[in-house]
């Protein structure tokens, strides 16, 4: 299981540790993109829901949501659906942005 760093490093690439070693990865561009700050479970993850009903097969949705829930909720809702879950870095402003591929 891979854990993205919360910082990025100085040359725009984000330090991934997997627990044996550390590489670099540029940051992915998402597809969609989801803003569900300020709203409470369950809404992040119907709104993310409701996102992947119209995306394609492997295209990235990255949701940005406030509530604390979403850490659990967002993950739980990729795995029983079947979704890639591509992991979380909180944001300067507070918020976590959630990154998830779509199933092929």
């Amino acid at each position: 299981m891979l854990h993205i760093a919360r910082r990025h490093g100085g040359n725009g690439h984000i330090p991934v540790d997997d627990g044996c070693a550390r590489a670099y990865f540029l940051p992915m561009a998402p597809d969609f993109e989801i803003d569900a700050r300020d709203l409470l479970c369950p809404l992040p993850v119907l709104r993310l829901r409701k996102c992947l009903s119209s995306a394609a097969p492997g295209q990235l949705i990255r949701l940005i949501a406030t509530d604390p829930a979403a850490l659990i909720d967002v993950p739980h809702f990729c795995t029983e659906q079947g979704h890639s879950y591509l992991g979380a870095t909180d944001q300067p402003d507070g918020s976590t942005a959630h990154l998830i591929r779509h199933k092929s």
